[in-house]
């Protein structure tokens, strides 16, 4: 597989795992956490890097692709933890619900809200593992993959 297409298959990756999490909160009705949208942006940075490399190329972008993937990984690592309780999480992630905030109260800047989900409160899992261990291990096989981009080049 050439360099190109390794880099295109791991971009494929960023972008399947975002639209994976849209889909779980707009069709699914799932609304993600803060750490869950954390998580998010590594993979939008993934996105324009490969942008980047494939317009000019050049190891660095590459470089900086497999190290956004693996600070989503990070993330989900941390998400994960906080999951299972073997650590606690930020104080953005004991909201439970946005149930009872208003319409006004979201437009308003001087009232807090909060996050839309608890981030200890697994939303959907499949064999035992949650969406943000999904995260983990898909991260890391994008990672795996800009590294190789990286290491041709």
């Amino acid at each position: 597989m050439t360099r190109n297409n390794l880099a295109l298959l791991a971009a494929a990756g960023s972008a399947g795992l975002l639209l994976g999490a849209l889909a779980f909160q707009y069709i699914g009705g799932l609304a993600p956490c803060v750490l869950c949208i954390w998580q998010r942006w590594p993979h939008v940075a993934a996105l324009i890097l490969a942008a980047v490399f494939l317009w000019r190329g050049g190891s660095v972008w590459a470089v900086l692709a497999a190290l956004a993937a693996l600070s989503s990984a990070g993330i989900g690592v941390f998400h994960v933890g906080v999951e299972q309780g073997w650590w606690q999480g930020l104080a953005q992630c004991s909201v439970n619900t946005l149930a009872n905030v208003s319409t006004a109260d979201l437009l308003n800047t001087d009232i807090t809200v909060g996050a839309p989900a608890a981030c200890a409160k697994v939303a959907w899992s499949m064999f035992g593992i949650s969406m943000a261990g999904y995260n983990v291990i898909s991260s890391t096989l994008i990672a795996g993959l800009w590294a190789m981009v990286a290491r041709r080049g």
